[in-house]
Parts: structure tokens; C-alpha cells; sequence
């Protein structure tokens, strides 16, 4: 049943682990340097996502450049990555938990606050079209584990090995010692959240990840909680969050940012504030990384990280470009 119709019925969501499959997903992107919008121009349509993945922003730019909706762009956008087994941090051929089983996590939102997520889910090889399978065909937000792998063969998916060769070697390799220690930047693990806004000025959003690499079975981090790893108010922006998730979960990131943005911070100051919130909440601890990217209405961007070496995606009519965002610590 839609969720439209039940609504109205009933009443009336370790050195070279992540260069490389970034890398590989941006070799058919160009790069060219960003005009800042004039004063009180618009920057709209634009596409914007966490880290260099240049053919996501640039399949996203495709659908808003033909009118397409912000929705479509962020769903097919962020689909690009899922299905690319050179990219070990989402989707098909993520690295797996340390059982040696690949869970996936996703989320997806759109200009109305209609959301629909996926955790833990296993053998489907695009979660983020199951996300929005969520939103669209269910009064829920969130379906976990076996629940949602099982809507998903109910909507159509099929049944896929997600454990690649390259994926299960190297989780071969590291039973050998079974130890886990972040590299800040390459923690096992990645994200790809991605913004957009189209032509009329609606505003979406997806996240989308494998998580930990030999991660405790069961974990989820941010990128498939609402409010955590993605928030979308079409009123005000969006922001998105990458990086060790439980930080970002712990402040409640994303809303938080979007937040900052109503009250009237640009989404530059947004995304700076909302990394100084954690950073306050671990005085003591620094060694990880978490990056913000950040939208607001009038298509104004912002990023920014604890460490430096997070970069981000943004496609608009003045070009598609790999941006370096700032960081709390220097180098």
C-alpha cells in the first residue's frame, strides 16, 4: 500500500582501502573550477556529494539538466557508485562485517520530508532503490535486516552475491590478525551522500554505504538515519554527513546543520559549527575524521571536516568540480 493512500486511510528510515575505488569512480569526470554565483543569484539546479566521486554528480547532472526531478538525480546519482565493484565502500563488492557477510545501509529523502531507509540489508545490490521503495510503497520509514531484504524481493529485487573476489581476499588477509584501527581519511569505510536541487527549487537527498569494513555484525552507523546521515528541509537545505558514523549520530549531525541554516548561518558556518559540536563531545580523542557537506535553498554550498583531505562533488551550470573542504585541524 502507498503511503500516501495508508495515511489517508487510516486517518484521516587500512593505506589505500579508499584512494583507490574513489579514484576508479572519477575517471570519466571532469574537473574545472567554480564560479561563485552573482548576488542574489540562484544556483540552481545543482547537484552536490561527499568526496571525488565525479561520476555520481555527473549521472545527478544529467537527469536535472533535462528537467528531471531532485529525487531522481540523488537516487541515480548515488545508484552509480552501488553498482560499481570497484569501489569497496558501497554498494555491490562493499568490504564485508568480520563474518565475512557485506550489509548495506541507505537512505533517501525528498522535498516533501517523505524518507524511506534500509539497514543491515544483505544479497541486494541497491539499497538506496530500496529506500525509496520504503518511502513510496510503505507507512514506515526504516526496514532492518531480514525484514528488508525480504520487501525487497517482494518489490522485485533480485538476489545478488555482493561478496566480490577482491573483497572476500582481502577479508581473508585480514583474519590473519583480526585488528581494526581507523586510518583518518581511509577507516575501512566510506560514504556517498548526495544533494541536489532542480529546477524548481525542490530539494533531495541519499545516502548510501557498506559501513565499517570487518565491522561487528549488526552495526549501523549514520548514513541511513534520518536526521543523522542525510536531513532534507525543503524550506531551508540539506546537509549530509561521511566519516567514523556513531560521532555523527551522537549530535545528530545533519538536522543539526540544517538547523544552523534556518537560523540564518550559511551552509559554510553550518557545517563548521556542526564538526565543532563533536569535536567538543571528544576533548580527548581526535584521531578520526567526519565530513559535512551542506545546501541551502538559494543553492549556496558549504563543507567542512575535522581533519584535512575530505573533498567534495558539486555540479552546477558553471561546471563540475572537486572542491578540497576546510578543516578544523590543519595540516
Amino acid at each position: 500500500m502507498k503511503r500516501r493512500k495508508f495515511l489517508k486511510n487510516s486517518s484521516t528510515i587500512t593505506a589505500g582501502i579508499l584512494s583507490a575505488p574513489i579514484l576508479a569512480s572519477c575517471n570519466e569526470a571532469t574537473s574545472t573550477k567554480i564560479a561563485k554565483p552573482e548576488a542574489g543569484k540562484k544556483n540552481i539546479p545543482i547537484a552536490i556529494c561527499t568526496w571525488d566521486f565525479g561520476n555520481a554528480t555527473a549521472k545527478a547532472w544529467e537527469v536535472l539538466k533535462k528537467g528531471g526531478s531532485s529525487l531522481d538525480a540523488v537516487h541515480q546519482g548515488v545508484m552509480v557508485e552501488e553498482n560499481n565493484l570497484d569501489n569497496q565502500t558501497v554498494g555491490n563488492g562493499g568490504r564485508p562485517d568480520r563474518d565475512g557477510k557485506v550489509t548495506l545501509d541507505a537512505c533517501i529523502m525528498d522535498k516533501d520530508a517523505n524518507c524511506g531507509a534500509v539497514l543491515a540489508i544483505e544479497n541486494i545490490a541497491n539499497p538506496i532503490s530500496v529506500a525509496r521503495k520504503v518511502m513510496e510503497e510503505t507507512p514506515h520509514v526504516m526496514l532492518v535486516g531480514k525484514g528488508a531484504e525480504q520487501f525487497a524481493y517482494e518489490q522485485g529485487f533480485k538476489k545478488t552475491n555482493l561478496l566480490t573476489e577482491k573483497s572476500k581476499e582481502e577479508w581473508l588477509e585480514w583474519k590473519k590478525t583480526s585488528k581494526y584501527k581507523p586510518i583518518i581519511n581511509i577507516e575501512n569505510h566510506d560514504t556517498i551522500g548526495m544533494l541536489a536541487i532542480d529546477k524548481n527549487g525542490d530539494i533531495s537527498g541519499a545516502c548510501t554505504t557498506s559501513g565499517m569494513a570487518y565491522k561487528m555484525a549488526g552495526r549501523v552507523g549514520d548514513s541511513p538515519i534520518i536526521g543523522a546521515g542525510l536531513f532534507v528541509d525543503n524550506e531551508v537545505g540539506g546537509a549530509t554527513a561521511t566519516g567514523v558514523g556513531e560521532e555523527v549520530v551522537r549530535t545528530v549531525g545533519s538536522f543539526l546543520i540544517v538547523e544552523l541554516m534556518r537560523q540564518g548561518k550559511s551552509p559554510q558556518e553550518a557545517c563548521e559549527e556542526g564538526v565543532k559540536r563533536i569535536i567538543a563531545k571528544n576533548k580527548d580523542k581526535q584521531d578520526f575524521q567526519i565530513g559535512f557537506i551542506a545546501v541551502n535553498k538559494k543553492g549556496e554550498t558549504g563543507a567542512y571536516c575535522i581533519h584535512p583531505g575530505f573533498s567534495y562533488r558539486t555540479y552546477t551550470n558553471d561546471g563540475h568540480a572537486n572542491n578540497t573542504a576546510n578543516s578544523y585541524l590543519k595540516a
